[in-house]
């Protein structure tokens, strides 16, 4: 099995834990566009408790990435995935966030 596999089963698991249905076929392009962060045991999760980490998810995701306009929305859509994947999770792992946030924008279109 490979890194990446072994990472997708890691995603896969932990939506499944969380109660969540995933798109497994967007899952995979989202986190394909992680590139090697995902492999980097700081850089493969989000940490949430952290204002400037979600402000560079904010700019360099939602804003630069699926390129939605910089309003309140954003905040809320980055506070509806924290959430959903529990604001004590110590596992928001990076590629569920990013791809919760895909979903919640409706910005499939993007992969």
């Amino acid at each position: 099995m490979s890194k990446f596999d072994e990472a997708m089963a890691t995603y896969l698991a932990e939506a499944k834990k969380l109660g969540l249905s995933v798109d497994e076929a967007l899952l995979v392009k989202v986190t394909k566009g992680l590139g090697p962060s995902i492999y980097n045991a700081d850089s493969s999760k989000v940490s949430s408790s952290d204002p400037q980490e979600l402000e560079r998810v904010k700019q360099n995701f939602l804003i630069k990435k699926l390129g939605l306009p910089d309003d309140d929305s954003l905040n809320a859509h980055i506070e509806k995935v924290v959430n959903q994947l529990g604001r004590s999770n110590p596992n928001k792992y990076r590629a569920l966030f990013y791809y919760l946030l895909v979903k919640a924008t409706g910005k499939e279109s993007v992969y």
